[in-house]
């Protein structure tokens, strides 16, 4: 039988690299989870195990267990995760995945995948803090355009903020980095410190490793709350901050929504001895799956995928939600965007309001609508916003 072809429309080969592209985003929970990979996939899985397999080797993923679901019996949160994303269960696992003849076509296919991936357009690299730990540090852009540092969620993926990296990359310079513990093997965590002043210090010691004297500093999230540690404690390293989302520890009335106030609690629980975090991390995983959206499951529940990760993500997470930040919001002295909407019932938009009034050179821009994870998926009108401020204030090239 002769080989369909990838060429021309393109369309026999688009669920496959499809396909590639999802195991591609992926790898980060892959590489924490227990190998073989537990995967969740229906009788009626969109591709076969076979092609799932040539996929994942031709990307030098981890091993995955596809032998499917068990029937009648609820599969567990990761399981079921992958396999949504793969589209072998769940709403998609319907779509066919045409099956392509010629090995060498679906080599190819995958091959273009990965060329496209993140991965390959940001450089990643592991370099040492003052203390000794290992960062792991991604870059993208043009050495020698202004310079942008993006600090996400703690504990987080850099994946999580590709968006934010493709959009910003083509007119400047960007560093992001993984939280401490996260790059080094298990056993050298357990000396890590997790402090505020450790992980602003990670900010700065990503724009060493990426070259930049002076940079704009991008808080997402609890990075919000580092890039003001940083801007308060390193003022001639940052020209201007932008806080999105941000959340804030300040004082005994700060506003928390509910979200915060139970997240906070259990971590306390954790950091503090009260509880082990394995009595905790599989009932709050469970607990939180299924409010998490299925397109960013996968990255935004990594820190939950094994009892270590999670302690890891207690401790950096515990330090960014348990220390007032008002002493440090007096101390900077660059011009701050502060962005919220008035729907996010994950950071309390209030929470944003107060810091923005504590700082001197504050704008402020509260959205009507757009929620927590609207943030990190790149909703409309958050590009322009961002490039109208870094245009009044920008960096040095």
């Amino acid at each position: 039988m002769p080989s369909r072809s990838a060429e021309g429309t393109g369309a026999p080969g688009e669920p496959v690299a499809r396909l590639a592209r999802a195991a591609l985003s992926l790898r980060p929970l892959l590489e924490v989870l227990p190998a073989p990979v537990a995967v969740s996939r229906d009788a009626r899985a969109g591709a076969s195990a076979e092609l799932v397999e040539r996929i994942t080797r031709r990307l030098a993923l981890p091993a995955l267990d596809l032998r499917g679901t068990v029937p009648g019996q609820e599969p567990g949160t990761f399981p079921r995760i992958i396999g949504e994303r793969l589209g072998l269960t769940g709403p998609a696992h319907g779509e066919p995945c045409a099956e392509l003849d010629d090995p060498a076509v679906v080599d190819r296919i995958v091959d273009a995948a990965a060329a496209g991936d993140f991965d390959r357009f940001a450089t990643r690299r592991t370099v040492e803090t003052p203390d000794g730990t290992p960062l792991r540090v991604h870059t993208a852009g043009r050495p020698g355009s202004p310079a942008v540092v993006l600090a996400s969620a703690p504990g987080m993926p850099a994946r999580l903020a590709e968006w934010w990296i493709r959009a910003l990359a083509p007119t400047h310079h960007v560093v992001t980095w993984e939280s401490r513990g996260l790059s080094g093997p298990p056993e050298a965590s357990a000396a890590t410190a997790y402090g505020l002043a450790e992980q602003s210090t990670d900010l700065v010691t990503a724009m060493d490793s990426a070259g930049m004297a002076r940079a704009h500093v991008m808080g997402l999230c609890g990075g919000a709350v580092l890039a003001v540690v940083a801007a308060a404690l390193h003022p001639e390293r940052v020209v201007s901050l932008s806080l999105w989302h941000g959340d804030f520890e300040l004082g005994p009335e700060s506003p928390k929504t509910e979200h915060q106030r139970n997240l906070q609690a259990l971590m306390a629980m954790v950091t503090d001895g009260r509880a082990p975090a394995g009595a905790i991390h599989g009932t709050l995983c469970r607990a939180i799956s299924g409010g998490v959206p299925a397109d960013l499951a996968h990255l935004v529940l990594h820190p939950y995928a094994t009892v270590e990760l999670f302690s890891r993500y207690c401790a950096l997470n515990g330090a960014v939600m348990g220390t007032d930040l008002r002493p440090h919001l007096s101390s900077v002295t660059a011009p701050v965007l502060v962005v919220t909407s008035e729907d996010d019932s994950t950071a309390h938009p209030e929470g944003s309001l107060l810091v923005a009034r504590r700082l001197d050179r504050a704008d402020t821009w509260i959205r009507p609508h757009g929620d927590h994870v609207s943030l990190f998926r790149g909703a409309p009108g958050l590009l322009d916003r961002m490039a109208a401020f870094l245009d009044r204030h920008p960096a040095p090239a």
